[in-house]
C-alpha cells in the first residue's frame, strides 16, 4: 500500500526563529501514523535533525561535487540529515529552466545518496485549457522519473502550476482523472507501481483537505504556504489521518 505523506514545502521561507512551528506541530503529530516530510530552506535542515518528522532539500544538482558555485548536492542534503529532496517543481522548471532530462538526473543523484526523489508533475493553465493536460503528464512521467524509480525511493506530486498559491484547485474530478492517470502509467511501468505515493499540490489547505484526500489514488499533499504556519498544517496532517 502506498504510504500517506503530509508534506510540506517551506520554499524561500524560514528563519530559525521559525522553527517553534515545527516544534508546535511535533507536540501536535508527534505519533501521527502518516509520514510528514519538512522541506525547509537548506540553511535549515541540520537544526531540524532532531524533530519527529523527515526532513528533505528542496533541489539538487545532478553532480555529487564540483565547480557548482551556489548549488547544493544530494549527498551534502544527505549528510545535514535529510532524507528526501523535491526534484522538478514547477518553479524550478519554470524559474530555471529545468527540463524533464534535468529533473530524472537529479532524481538519479538523489538515489545515489540515499535520498527519497519528490519528483513533481503538473501541467500550466494554458495547456489545462487546451484539453492536453494527460499528455503532459505523460511526457513528464516518461522524461522526468528515471528507470530506478521504486516506490521506496520516488513519491510522484501532482501539482497543476495554475493552482499553486493562487487559491485555484481542480475539481475533485480532475483530480481523480489525473491521479488515476499517473497510476495507471506506473502500475504499467513498474513492477511496484501500485505502490508509489502520489501526493497533491495546488492550495492544499485545512477546508479542501478531507475532500481531497478522499480521491482515489490520493495518498496525502506536498503543500506550500500552509506548511509554515502550524495552525494551518495541522488540519491537513489530522485529515490524512481521518483519510
Amino acid at each position: 500500500m502506498p504510504r500517506k505523506i503530509a508534506a510540506g514545502n517551506w520554499k524561500m521561507n524560514g528563519l530559525r526563529g521559525d522553527l517553534a512551528t515545527l516544534k508546535t506541530l511535533a507536540n501536535a503529530h508527534g505519533d501521527a501514523g502518516v509520514d510528514i516530510l519538512i522541506c525547509p530552506p537548506a540553511t535549515l535542515i541540520s537544526a531540524c535533525a532532531d524533530l519527529p518528522f523527515q526532513i528533505g532539500g528542496q533541489d539538487c544538482h545532478a553532480e555529487a561535487s564540483g565547480a557548482h558555485t551556489g548549488d547544493i548536492s544530494a549527498q551534502m542534503l544527505a549528510d545535514a540529515g535529510a532524507t528526501a529532496v523535491i526534484t522538478g517543481h514547477s518553479e524550478r522548471r519554470a524559474d530555471h529552466g529545468e527540463t524533464d532530462a534535468i529533473v530524472a538526473a537529479k532524481s538519479m543523484a538523489a538515489y545515489a545518496a540515499g535520498l527519497v526523489a519528490v519528483i513533481c508533475i503538473g501541467e500550466t493553465l494554458t495547456e489545462r485549457e487546451a484539453g492536453t493536460t494527460l499528455d503532459v503528464i505523460d511526457g513528464q512521467l516518461a522524461g522526468s522519473v528515471p528507470d530506478g524509480a521504486t516506490a521506496s525511493n520516488t513519491v510522484i506530486a501532482y501539482e497543476p502550476v495554475w493552482a499553486i498559491g493562487t487559491g485555484k484547485v481542480p475539481t475533485l474530478d480532475q483530480i481523480a482523472e489525473v491521479h488515476a492517470h499517473i497510476r495507471a502509467r506506473l502500475t504499467a511501468r513498474f513492477a511496484d507501481g501500485a505502490a508509489f505515493s502520489l501526493l497533491y499540490g495546488g492550495s492544499v489547505k485545512g477546508s479542501n483537505a478531507a475532500d481531497i484526500f478522499g480521491v482515489p489514488h490520493v495518498d496525502g499533499a506536498l503543500v506550500g504556504g500552509a506548511s509554515l504556519k502550524a495552525d494551518d498544517f495541522s488540519p491537513i496532517i489530522t485529515a490524512l489521518q481521518n483519510a
